[in-house]
């Protein structure tokens, strides 16, 4: 399966900020929105991705001073990004290789979506659920 799936099911809106948008703004909304990462978009193009990482390191070097900058200079570039098409596999062998938790999904150079790893376990654990009692329903009417 896809990743087309996954954003069937969980919807393809997406939170996003410009790169010249405070750090600091982008830390409220995430905490607002109760959510850790967002895609940096410029002009139509994911430019970036910034999360709490992205914070946590930033501070750690330039404490407090580290919220007054553009989130451009303290986002995660380029973002690592997929297409609708990838297969959810394949995603999830990407985000453990990388060390990653987010991918966005762009197609013909547009956001279109974010997956998180939660969404592709979760999205996996229900296939195999569904094989499990599946063959379970097979077994008992053999």
């Amino acid at each position: 399966m896809t990743v087309a799936a996954i954003l069937q099911g969980k919807g393809r809106a997406v939170i996003q900020v410009r790169s010249t948008d405070s750090v600091l703004s982008v830390v409220q909304l995430l905490a607002e929105k109760r959510i850790g990462c967002v895609p940096v978009v410029d002009n139509g193009e994911v430019v970036g991705i910034f999360s709490e990482r992205d914070l946590v390191y930033r501070v750690a070097r330039e404490g407090t001073a580290a919220l007054d900058q553009p989130v451009g200079h303290v986002m995660t570039a380029p973002a690592i990004t997929i297409d609708d098409a990838t297969p959810v596999i394949s995603a999830l062998s990407l985000m453990t290789q990388r060390r990653i938790r987010h991918l966005p999904v762009v197609t013909d150079g547009g956001l279109i979506g974010l997956v998180s790893i939660g969404d592709l376990v979760k999205y996996r654990i229900d296939r195999i659920e569904s094989e499990a009692a599946a063959l379970r329903d097979y077994i008992q009417t053999a």
